[in-house]
């Protein structure tokens, strides 16, 4: 999850490196680092604890300077977060390598350099690299490109590399396998970057590498090799950027940011389809009138999107659906019904453990793959037959709240397509056209809610647990403001079906565990009701955000919190928005950092 930047120019390069990494310090901030080689051929580094503002810090006490250099941003997966495990890591003044990803089988490495004399400095599975280089070079005889080619069949795991070398002073080397690696064209300077956001302060022209690609780049152009060390042309793409979604404005956090953008994105992402299945992909009408079945793979957030989705599609088109943690599904020889829709969601596309498993499932069952995706050629989208592309933009705050929104629209309108082709009235389309017209106003009065919303978040400041109760399609929506919540604040919440108070839970409610109802006006509503009076009775204190129409009232251990009527469809988004909001101002009171909560990053690339 760790963010890369390179760049081969004619011009000083630091402020490059620094704007990337400011870009793409949402991916990880533990550590920070660049290296540089000058005009003299030197090569010189700055190496820093924490965010990239101390590693500006450093640049500006004692400014470096050079044409070719790469940077990196670190979330910690071996070695703790220190100067000595920050990147780059730099061998005899001469090697320098930046990395995101793990190498597994770094330890037998390591062991096999010590027997041959060579010292580390660090504890990271990336320092194995540097010396495998360092060694293939200053006693193999090859040169960079080659060296690293030579290299990494020895790796086994996921890598996104980028490598320089005193001796050449004018060149660097990147390479992809598991973790994305983009590379920036520009006038009389290349780039690559962990992806597009950290390189477009410079270019709006792109190549996206794929599996097992090594690339050299100079000021004066590039060249792309196969793993087989073949050249390969990957193709050039120019992506239309959105600076709107750049800064900060007048808010304080960009969760907040994100959270108030949700009705422009929704509607963005409603208006992005069209009123056939061409939204998805030209043969999507061929395709999905075969479906009988849907498989949705996600992690996170993501994979909360997919619970809801199941409800909607197993409701209102009559076709089986399954929800899978990414994770554990490419890890068991799951069973894949027959004319399978796989479905993969996430927001960046790059998720390594969903990638896998859209890889994983047995293909002749498979119809289709189709992604659910907020990010353009990803490597998601590049691996799907149909694309569904989320209009969420640039989401900088590491918990996800847009991305998540809009995620569950592009979901309504794949219900709305299935329907079409596997329900024989149209009633069903019809409900979900008008809740896919209603998201945008029904978000945009909740958001009206904010104050009061704020006022509730004081009772959570001090508490360490919290428990969050749904029914049916509630239950995912509760599990997504646990999850925001101890995101955010740090606070232990989780989340169950109500109807499970009595097997187990309910040992946990006292007077310091705050209980979070999500209580709609729904078919489920006075079991819920029977289930908080359950709470109630046992001294806990309860905060229940309930749809207008639902009859809850404040009174003693409870405070409600009406939310505007909603459809039965639209509901889930709204109830959604409301948690967020809750998250963020008990994150907000406890003063933890709300945009990037400690040991956490935005983008999952690694296992």
């Amino acid at each position: 999850m760790c963010g890369i930047v390179a760049v081969a120019a004619r011009r000083d390069c630091t402020e490059i490196l620094l704007e990337g990494l400011r870009r793409l310090e949402y991916r990880g901030y533990d550590s920070a680092g660049f290296a540089l080689i000058d005009r003299e051929g030197q090569l010189s580094s700055h190496k820093t604890l924490g965010r990239v503002a101390a590693l500006e810090a450093a640049q500006q006490a004692a400014p470096l300077t050079g044409g070719t250099g790469i940077a990196h941003t670190r979330w910690a997966t071996h070695g703790a977060p220190s100067v000595a495990n920050a990147h780059p890591h730099v061998i005899h003044d001469r090697i320098a390598v930046v990395h995101n990803g793990i190498i597994e089988n770094h330890e037998m490495l390591r062991s096999s350099l010590m027997a041959q004399g060579c010292q580390f400095a660090s504890e990271t599975d990336t320092e194995v690299v540097a010396h495998l280089i360092t060694l293939a070079i200053e006693e193999g005889g090859y040169d960079l490109l080659a060296a690293v080619q030579q290299v990494l069949p020895k790796l086994q795991g996921a890598y996104a590399l980028a490598v320089i070398d005193r001796e050449s002073p004018n060149q660097l080397v990147v390479a992809r396998q598991g973790s994305p690696l983009v590379l920036g064209i520009g006038l009389g300077e290349y780039f690559a970057g962990s992806d597009t956001l950290a390189l477009q302060s410079v270019t709006d022209t792109f190549i996206y590498l794929e599996e097992g690609d090594v690339a050299q780049l100079t000021a004066d152009g590039y060249a792309i090799f196969t793993v087989d060390g073949l050249p390969v042309d990957r193709g050039q793409n120019r992506l239309a950027l959105r600076p709107e979604n750049e800064g900060l404005g007048d808010y304080d956090h960009y969760m907040r940011k994100e959270i108030f953008e949700q009705p422009a994105r929704l509607q963005d992402t409603i208006n992005g389809a069209s009123a056939d299945d061409r939204a998805f992909g030209d043969n999507a009408t061929e395709l999905f009138s075969k479906v009988q079945a849907v498989q949705i793979v996600a992690c996170g957030t993501s994979y909360h999107a997919g619970l809801v989705a199941r409800n909607w599609i197993e409701s209102l088109t009559g076709l089986p659906c399954q929800v899978e943690v990414a994770s554990e599904y490419r890890y068991r020889n799951a069973v894949v019904l027959p004319n399978t829709l796989m479905v993969g969601i996430s927001q960046s596309g790059e998720t390594a453990d969903t990638l896998a498993a859209l890889e994983h499932v047995d293909a002749k069952h498979v119809v289709a793959k189709l992604a659910i995706c907020n990010v353009d050629h990803s490597a998601m989208v590049r691996a799907c037959e149909l694309v569904y592309l989320t209009q969420a933009g640039a989401e900088i705050g590491v918990a996800s709240t847009k991305a998540f929104t809009t995620q569950l629209a592009a979901l309504l309108t794949l219900t709305s397509r299935l329907a079409r082709h596997h329900v024989s009235n149209t009633l069903a389309e019809q409900d979900i056209e008008v809740a896919l017209q209603e998201l945008a106003t029904v978000s945009e009065r909740v958001l009206a809610y904010d104050d009061k919303i704020k006022r509730m978040a004081q009772a959570f400041a001090n508490k360490h647990h919290a428990l969050f109760l749904g029914r049916g399609i509630y239950y995912p929506i509760a599990m997504e403001g646990a999850l925001k919540l101890k995101e955010i604040s740090y606070i232990h919440a989780e989340a169950y079906p109500a109807g499970e108070l009595k097997h187990g839970p309910l040992a946990l409610v006292d007077e310091d565990m705050p209980v979070v109802a999500v209580a709609p006006d729904d078919l489920l509503m006075e079991k819920l009701r029977s289930n908080l009076e359950e709470v109630r009775a046992r001294g806990g204190y309860l905060f229940v955000f309930a749809s207008e129409k639902a009859g809850y009232q404040s009174g003693p251990s409870c405070d409600v919190l009406e939310l505007p009527v909603a459809s039965h469809l639209a509901g889930p988004i709204a109830f959604t928005i409301a948690l967020q909001l809750l998250s963020y101002h008990v994150a907000v009171a406890k003063g933890t950092d709300v945009d990037k909560p400690r040991n956490l990053a935005k983008s999952v690339t690694v296992e």
